[in-house]
């Protein structure tokens, strides 16, 4: 008996050693960008992202945030209420959707171009939402039309729910016919380089509470800085500063709550280029006024450093399947993918003194996520 008990310790201990040495390395094996993680009952993750289907959305499963299962495509277009219009620039701009498990029901949040365009505007971005009775679809719009229209192209949807049963959501205003003044405008336009610099800036709403629609006026919550004195300015404005596109982006928001602080991640710079990054800034309010952090850009390029990794932005938010570790999801490129965006998966940690860190880009072994079977 005693001898059968101590083969059985060492089966177990050797597999708990197997189940401690386990590592992955990024970027995991997924073509997207903007991911979103999805965590439902049962350790099952969704990951929804851009591309990876035509004129609409798929699906990726998980158990362990490591290993992705492609579901296919769970968003169609041409739904019974798409508003949506797939010729257009683009191929109808199907971009950054997000999931979220309400009372039994997925929701879906995206962005698309809207084929109501008396106007022909080239970016007629706006945000919908849809809704299935499983996370792998097939999702269905809400409404045959957008959620609102504030009057300018919009993107990047992302929900907060609060505990008292209100909601809000936050996008990302468009460059698109948005110019600005600033003094990095003044700079670019005196070395010959930009006429002008556009900007996208980042606004929260408040939503109905059946999602069909939003309550008050949006509020303006993140910008680029207007002065070149702002400890935020260098980082934000690189794409302008490396003379690469007369444009300041602030977009991809993602919105979470830790004991009574609010944190916006957000991402500046073009997100085709070497420079996208990412920052946060935290508020004591779902609609701010937010404050960037001092230690921004919490995630950015490595290759300048001896790295191969570029492009690190439009990041969300999930947790180990035991719920101990936190994970920053993002997009980002390396010298062997090239311009293809794949999905990096990181540790980040908010530390005592409410700093937040984002341990990576990594491309060396780390361990599984903690609670992974």
């Amino acid at each position: 008996m005693k001898k059968i008990t101590l083969i059985s310790f060492l089966i177990v201990a050797a597999i708990s050693l197997s189940a401690q040495q386990l590592t992955y390395n990024n970027p995991l094996k997924v073509d997207l960008g903007d991911p979103y993680v999805l965590h439902v009952k049962g350790d099952k993750y969704y990951m929804y992202g851009t591309g990876g289907a035509r004129n609409g959305f798929a699906a990726y499963s998980s158990t362990d945030l490591v290993n992705w299962k492609n579901e296919g495509q769970v968003y169609f277009h041409d739904n019974k209420n798409g508003w949506s219009d797939p010729k257009a620039a683009w191929d109808g701009a199907y971009w950054a959707p997000e999931v979220y498990a309400i009372n039994g029901k997925y929701y879906m949040f995206y962005s698309a171009q809207w084929k109501d365009n008396p106007t022909r505007e080239l970016e007629n971005f706006r945000i919908g939402v849809a809704v299935a009775d499983k996370p792998t679809g097939p999702f269905i719009d809400v409404n045959n039309k957008p959620i609102f229209d504030p009057g300018y192209p919009i993107i990047d949807a992302n929900v907060l729910f609060e505990t008292n049963g209100k909601v809000y959501l936050y996008y990302s205003r468009c460059c698109y016919k948005h110019p600005v003044q600033s003094q990095i405008a003044t700079w670019a336009k005196n070395k010959g380089w930009f006429n002008e610099i556009e900007e996208s800036w980042v606004y929260g709403v408040e939503l109905k509470p059946d999602l069909s629609g939003v309550i008050g006026e949006p509020v303006l919550l993140l910008r680029p800085p207007v002065s070149m004195k702002d400890k935020q300015a260098e980082w934000e404005s690189r794409s302008v500063t490396s003379k690469e596109v007369n444009r300041r982006w602030t977009e991809g928001s993602s919105i979470f709550k830790k004991g009574n602080t609010y944190y916006m991640m957000y991402s500046a710079n073009y997100f085709g280029g070497k420079n996208y990054a990412v920052g946060y800034a935290t508020s004591k309010s779902p609609l701010g006024p937010f404050k960037k952090a001092a230690n921004n850009p919490v995630l950015q390029q490595n290759a300048e450093q001896g790295g191969v990794v570029t492009g690190t932005g439009h990041n969300s938010i999930t947790y180990s399947p035991d719920g101990k570790e936190m994970f920053c999801v993002y997009h980002g490129r390396t010298s062997e993918t090239g311009d293809k965006r794949v999905v990096f998966i990181d540790r980040m940690n908010i530390l005592s003194n409410g700093k937040l860190v984002v341990q990576g880009p990594t491309t060396a072994p780390q361990a599984y996520p903690s609670g992974v079977k």
